[in-house]
């Protein structure tokens, strides 16, 4: 967050001193006024670039064997823009190259999976995928029996049964 803010500082300096060269060179034809607005442009076009960035950044840093298997796209009426570009704002992400199988329940798995945000601390959780009977749980921390979810429309059960039935 600190680096996006340096860039975001930079780009004004950078665009405040085009336009500055630009007025000087123009010789008064064109007003000084633009030099402020050019600085406050670059500013919002590099910050909107971080934003819309961020989303392929992460997604290439993601650790081995981890895929994404669902994203949200957000739109903001502070930022008009969002309504004709959606940006991904969080996403999750599954290692799908490493799932640990039960070996007394078939098509019991054990998934890793990290929750992505912009602006927010990632988190990661172990999931339990039954493919069997179409649900996922998160275990819980006491050993106690994990709270089951049935969704057919679950991406991290879609994707981690999709994997295991190409294998």
């Amino acid at each position: 967050m600190f680096w996006e803010l340096i860039a975001v500082f930079v780009a004004g300096f950078a665009g405040a001193g085009i336009m500055l060269v630009m007025v000087k060179g123009s010789r008064g034809r064109l007003p000084r006024w633009l030099v402020p607005v050019a600085a406050g442009a670059a500013m919002l076009a590099a910050s909107i670039a971080n934003e819309y960035g961020w989303y392929g950044r992460t997604e290439t840093n993601l650790p081995e064997g981890f895929d994404v298997v669902a994203s949200h796209e957000s739109r903001a009426l502070w930022r008009p823009w969002t309504y004709a570009f959606p940006m991904i704002d969080r996403f999750i992400a599954v290692d799908l190259a490493n799932p640990v199988e039960n070996t007394q329940t078939e098509g019991l798995f054990m998934v890793r999976a990290a929750f992505y945000g912009r602006w927010r601390p990632t988190s990661e959780a172990q999931m339990l995928v039954d493919c069997a009977q179409g649900r996922t749980a998160i275990p819980s921390g006491d050993a106690g029996t994990p709270m089951w979810r049935s969704d057919p429309q679950d991406p991290v059960l879609q994707a981690v049964c999709a994997q295991q039935s190409t294998s």
